[in-house]
């Protein structure tokens, strides 16, 4: 009986395992250039393309790095650069 009983727990470790080691998370890849798509928004006050929220919610990891980069930091925290992600849905990072 005690035998059955850790072969169960053992079976039941290795799958927890398993399943935990098949969730796959992608690392961000921070490049300023992948929010190319939102220039036009950035720059104007049209507004966001899909391409552009998919792209600006991509990204959400890097904002910080970007906000901190000279010269980068007027582009990405400029009033319409706030309106595109308050359109996409992605909030402003508390850095």
């Amino acid at each position: 009986m005690r035998s059955a009983t850790y072969i169960t727990l053992c079976a039941a470790a290795i799958l927890v395992i398993v399943l935990a080691g098949s969730q796959v998370t992608t690392a961000v890849t921070c490049m300023a250039t992948e929010l190319t798509p939102c220039a036009t928004a950035f720059s104007s006050s049209s507004p966001p393309s899909q391409q552009c929220c998919t792209k600006l919610k991509e990204q959400r990891p890097c904002l910080c790095q970007y906000m901190k980069n000279p010269m980068l930091k007027s582009y990405v925290t400029s009033p319409n650069a706030k309106k595109v992600a308050t359109s996409c849905g992605v909030p402003t990072p508390k850095c």
